[in-house]
């Protein structure tokens, strides 16, 4: 193989994705890791690197796609270290316990079972944006370096587990569901949860590519049904669910009641801010406002910024913040920990927080600012055009002189609240969220986005 051009779709902003045996192949794993061990070995961490981590989830297709890869890194002169399968962030976790130059993650996250791809770090950084894009120009041209690499295995797993465990500072028992939704979560909560006080249940924790019991994305309410069921049957304090691959974390109440990514933010603040006070806080712009207002109350500064695990994690390395999060799910912890999205650690810190606070997980919800929100509602709009459109309406509320952030998208405040329209980054749709006070509220905030879409000739769904 002297060339290779991926299929147009899977060269994505954050990692490479898409459905295998359709647009994405054992060719593309291997192109995949000829040209990113050709970015580490040519110095795009910095010095010229040798060493590559490697792990992947528990998709059907996984141990060949990283066994692909391997070969492709190894033809680039790369040593390739395999951590053999795992949650995403047991990857992240290795690049610096076994101090290599870059990491290579097999995973889906949490698509469908028949779709696969690779989540990249290169010297502890993301990989993302126009980094991504270059593993398509070195691959179309055959620009690679050429070497012969090794195979080394590794077992981080106990070391990786000892991070985990002295995340949880208390030996007050908490009793706890845990969904892994049959995702890669699963392959280390017995031994973790076998580690903590309380009583634990896990569900779906044997990892099975094909997710049988539901999708594995705790951040969408039908997910989380299993997991309510399961809290309130064993009268248990809390539940917390994965997704696929181990990076995002969903969380319900004793009520059942779901916390969501800025809400969970917002109750970890608290310990981190007590310890830290003056820190930088930061969320993406579809957070509640509560979440901002609470960082300030707590003595912290708030930042909001862009959507994109990448790209806040890059915000949290320029500014030094100590925790950030996004509504997808993604929580970051830099504070005792290395500052990239892990569920499990995200997991145990708060049931640390839980357990220090003297309250319920209940209790701890409602002592946040109530406020009444949409979903992030998102409708179809071509790729061509999702972008024009937002720019229209950006232009269109600097002319009125609107009070609106344009961090992302934009972000409009209003007496009522506040709504946010941005394109996605992932898909070809526009999206929407709107926060309120009260119904009334939150009904105007809607005929408001409604109106902004009009002279650009797009209409919200008919639900919305």
């Amino acid at each position: 193989m002297h060339s290779h051009k991926f299929h147009d779709t899977v060269l994505r902003e954050y990692d490479v994705r898409g459905i295998v045996g359709d647009t994405l192949s054992t060719a593309d794993a291997y192109a995949v890791g000829r040209s990113f061990g050709t970015i580490v070995a040519r110095g795009g961490g910095g010095d010229g690197g040798k060493r590559v981590a490697v792990g992947y989830d528990g998709r059907l297709t996984s141990v060949e796609m990283a066994d692909h890869v391997a070969r492709g890194l190894n033809a680039a002169g790369i040593d390739v270290l395999r951590i053999g399968r795992g949650p995403t962030p047991q990857l992240y976790f290795s690049v610096y316990h076994l101090d290599a130059d870059a990491g290579v993650m097999v995973t889906g996250s949490h698509n469908p079972s028949d779709y696969n791809g690779f989540k990249m770090m290169l010297g502890g950084k993301p990989f993302f944006g126009d980094q991504v894009q270059e593993l398509g120009r070195l691959a179309e041209a055959g620009d690679w370096a050429n070497g012969a690499g090794g195979l080394e295995d590794h077992d981080v797993v106990p070391a990786y587990l000892e991070e985990l465990v002295a995340a949880y500072t208390t030996d007050m028992p908490l009793a706890v569901a845990w969904d892994c939704g049959n995702g890669v979560a699963g392959d280390i909560l017995p031994a973790l949860i076998a580690r903590l006080p309380g009583r634990h249940v896990p569900l779906n924790e044997v990892v099975d590519g094909t997710f049988p019991a539901h999708h594995p994305d705790p951040t969408v309410a039908e997910n989380l049904v299993q997991l309510q069921d399961a809290v309130a049957t064993g009268g248990l304090d809390l539940g917390i669910g994965f997704d696929g691959d181990g990076d995002r974390i969903g969380v319900v109440d004793s009520r059942g009641r779901i916390l969501w990514g800025d809400q969970l933010l917002a109750l970890l603040a608290r310990d981190v801010l007590a310890e830290r006070p003056g820190s930088t806080i930061i969320a993406d712009v579809k957070a509640s406002q509560v979440l901002f207002d609470e960082i300030a109350r707590l003595g912290g500064k708030p930042v909001m910024y862009k959507c994109g695990h990448s790209l806040i994690k890059s915000k949290m390395a320029e500014t030094n913040s100590p925790l950030a999060g996004e509504m997808s799910g993604h929580i970051f912890f830099a504070d005792k920990y290395y500052g990239f999205d892990d569920a499990l650690y995200v997991a145990v810190r708060f049931l640390d927080a839980v357990a220090k606070s003297g309250l319920s997980v209940a209790e701890l919800r409602d002592s946040l600012e109530q406020k009444v929100n949409t979903p992030e509602v998102r409708f179809d709009c071509a790729d061509n055009r999702k972008f024009h459109v937002v720019d229209e309406i950006v232009a269109a509320l600097r002319s009125a002189g609107a009070d609106f952030s344009d961090v992302d998208g934009a972000r409009v405040s209003t007496p009522d609240g506040w709504w946010l329209l941005r394109a996605s980054n992932t898909q070809p749709a526009l999206v929407v969220r709107c926060e309120a006070s009260d119904q009334a509220g939150l009904n105007r905030l809607k005929s408001a986005v409604t109106a902004a879409l009009v002279p650009s000739g797009v209409a919200p769904p008919a639900n919305f």
